[in-house]
């Protein structure tokens, strides 16, 4: 069985694939809890791995928040930049993995809206949640040649899963409370997908290494998501305002702060469809997604 050193097991990623994983490797993680094989921060310090490991999955990183002051906006270089190059440093020490798998994201590409964006678009992403990943992602790409280490990049959208944590967390806990409201009948398309296909990829991109966008092949609205978060919970589906209700609550969530359920910012997100091609993955890997729609229990 392959020695697989895990990062951010402990975060939601890890919550949904960890036990999966263990069904196949022999798994050891690092994370800022107790309940972790080694307990590090990545981010300030190069961990001191006792052995070497056949395989790395590389998940810890920082994302779902937007900064507010530099000390915020340089967290995400400190933990999703720096926090790769100590665990390479620290396998420098312990001796180099056959293969490393690392999970970027989709906000690489810096695209708002568009259908169907393949892994040919140029990385244009300016948060610093997006420039961290990009630099990553290069660093690894270096570092891996000099290495003669097979390297994976997997950029997922939204994710779907237990304790899902941003847009989709944030649908999930609206519902609940029954605030969460569609605009314009909710026919925004995103891409989705299930927190475990993470794990269905991993001995697929071990192999083979390169870059793969990885999401549902069927891209689903905004309304169907609610409407079946909705049911799940035994709520009534969501209730759709029109766009120009939508504006004038959005300009008003403008002026009186981020309590506020809608502001411009999360407006243009929820009226642009953005969805990604998992055909690259699909074709080269051998690998078929799991339906979001049937797959996603609350």
């Amino acid at each position: 069985m392959e020695k697989l050193l895990f990062t951010g097991a402990s975060g939601f990623l890890g919550y949904n694939i960890r036990s999966i994983l263990k069904d196949t490797y022999d798994v050891y993680t690092i994370g800022l809890t107790d309940e972790n094989d080694f307990k590090c921060n990545l981010a300030e310090e190069v961990p001191l791995l006792n052995t070497r490991y056949d395989l790395v999955l590389h998940a810890a990183g920082k994302a779902h928040t937007v900064p507010k002051t530099e000390v915020e906006r340089q967290a995400f270089y400190d933990i999703n930049y720096q926090g790769t190059v100590n665990l390479c440093k620290a396998m420098e020490n312990a001796g180099v993995p056959r293969a490393i798998v690392f999970v970027s994201t989709v906000a690489v590409y810096g695209c708002e809206s568009g259908e169907l964006i393949t892994e040919e678009c140029p990385l244009r992403g300016t948060s610093s949640y997006a420039k961290s990943k990009i630099m990553a992602e290069r660093y690894l790409t270096e570092w891996c040649a000099e290495n003669d280490v097979v390297l994976g990049i997997l950029r997922p959208s939204l994710i779907a899963g237990h304790k899902a944590p941003g847009n989709l967390g944030a649908m999930v806990e609206g519902i609940r409370k029954g605030l969460y409201m569609n605009i314009a009948s909710g026919k925004v398309r995103k891409s989705v997908l299930m927190a475990v296909d993470i794990a269905r990829l991993l001995p697929l991109v071990e192999e083979k290494g390169g870059v793969y966008n990885v999401c549902d092949t069927y891209q689903p609205t905004l309304g169907e998501l609610s409407a079946s978060v909705a049911q799940q919970m035994g709520r009534r589906k969501p209730i759709s305002l029109p766009y120009w209700t939508a504006w004038c609550l959005a300009k008003l969530g403008d002026l009186v702060g981020n309590w506020f359920p809608i502001n411009s910012y999360k407006l243009e997100r929820m009226t642009n469809s953005l969805t990604f091609s998992n055909k690259k993955a699909r074709m080269e890997l051998g690998w078929e997604p799991l339906d979001v729609l049937e797959n996603y229990k609350i």
